[in-house]
C-alpha cells in the first residue's frame, strides 16, 4: 500500500471508483485506446496486452454475407440451444423478418473449463486493463458500480453467480466505431432458459443478458439500440464449445424477450455484420489466452 505524508492511502488509478458522470466523461479518451500507464504496465497481467491471435480467415469469411433468415432462431426459441447436436445456423448473421438482427457464432476451446469462463466474466470487469487485454485492438475500457464491485468481491457469492444483476459499462468498437455499451448480466433462469433442462452434457455454463449501445460521440442523429446477448457453453472432448447468439433490437420485459423496433424499421446490416465479425475476432483471442491467465492467477479476484 502507498501512503502520503499524513498517512492517507493513495488509491491507484485502476482501483479508483468513478461515478457514472466521471466515467462517461472519460470514455472519449478510452476510445482512443491510449498506451498503458506506468501503473498499468506494472500490473501482473499487463503482458497479455499484446497483439491478438488472428482469427481464422475461413471462419471470418463466413460472416461476409447474410445467412438464410428462415434458418435462424428467434429469442423465444432460445431453449433450442439446450438440445443435443447443432442448429441449422451455428455461424452467421442476418436481419430477421421483423427487422431484428440475428448473430450466431461458435468456437471450440481446447483446455478451457466452465470454471475458467465463470471466473473470467467475474474477474475482468474490475478494471480497464482486464477488459483491454481481452481484445486490445477494439476494447477501450470498463466500469461497474460500487455495489457491483462489492458483489463480485463478496467471497460468499458463488463465482458463477457473481455477475447476476451486475451491469458492465464498456467502451469498445464492434466495427462501427467506438461505442459505450451497458451490458446487464442475468442468470440463465431470468434470461428465459428452461432450468429443468439445464444440465450436462447439453450445457455447462452461461454468460448473457441485455445490452444497450450508443456511440461514444453521441449526437441527436446517433442510433441507439438494445440487444440480447447469449453465450452458452457445453463440454466437448478436450474442452468447451462456445455458442453465441445475439438478437439486436430486442430487450427483456417482464421476463420475456420483447421486440422494440418501430414498425417498418430494421437494425442496420452494417451493425449486425460488424458485431458478428468482432465476435469472431475477440473470442478467437479469448480462447487462446484464457487457460494461460487462469493458470497464472489461480482463479482469484484480486491480482
Amino acid at each position: 500500500m502507498t501512503t502520503t505524508a499524513n498517512g492517507m492511502e493513495v488509491i491507484p488509478e485502476w482501483k479508483a471508483q468513478k461515478n457514472y458522470k466521471d466515467w462517461y466523461a472519460s470514455t472519449a479518451k478510452k476510445a482512443e485506446r491510449p498506451p498503458l500507464t506506468p501503473e498499468e504496465q506494472a500490473r501482473p497481467f499487463a503482458k497479455y496486452y499484446r497483439d491478438p491471435v488472428p482469427a481464422d480467415p475461413a471462419h471470418l469469411a463466413m460472416m461476409d454475407t447474410p445467412c438464410d433468415p428462415a434458418k435462424a432462431i428467434f429469442p423465444e426459441q432460445m431453449n433450442d440451444l439446450l438440445n443435443p447436436g447443432d442448429l441449422e445456423i451455428e455461424i452467421g448473421w442476418c436481419n430477421l423478418p421483423n427487422g431484428a438482427g440475428f448473430i450466431a457464432n461458435r468456437y471450440q476451446y481446447s483446455g478451457v473449463t466452465a470454471e475458467m469462463i465463470d471466473w473470467w466474466f467475474a474477474w475482468h470487469p474490475l478494471e480497464d486493463l482486464r477488459y483491454r487485454i481481452w481484445y486490445p485492438p477494439q476494447h477501450g475500457g470498463i466500469m461497474i458500480s460500487p455495489e457491483a464491485r462489492k458483489r463480485i468481491l463478496n467471497p460468499n457469492i458463488p463465482i458463477r453467480e457473481k455477475n447476476w444483476g451486475v451491469t458492465h459499462h464498456v467502451t469498445e468498437n464492434c466495427d462501427c466505431g467506438m461505442e459505450n455499451i451497458d451490458i446487464s448480466f442475468m442468470s440463465p433462469k431470468d434470461f428465459g432458459f428452461d432450468m429443468t433442462r439445464w444440465k450436462e452434457p447439453n450445457v455447462s455454463t452461461f454468460a448473457g443478458g441485455s445490452g444497450w449501445a450508443c456511440t461514444v460521440f453521441k449526437t441527436d442523429e446517433s442510433i441507439t439500440a438494445p440487444a440480447l446477448m447469449c453465450h452458452i457453453f457445453r463440454q466437448v472432448p478436450g474442452g468447451l464449445e462456445h455458442r453465441t447468439r445475439f438478437w439486436m433490437g430486442y430487450r427483456m420485459s417482464n421476463g420475456k424477450p420483447e421486440l422494440c423496433l418501430p414498425p417498418g424499421i430494421s437494425v442496420p446490416t452494417a451493425a449486425i455484420q460488424g458485431l458478428a465479425r468482432h465476435n469472431v475476432r475477440e473470442f478467437k483471442n479469448f480462447g487462446a489466452f484464457l487457460p494461460e491467465i487462469y493458470k497464472e492467477l489461480g482463479g482469484g479476484m484480486i491480482a
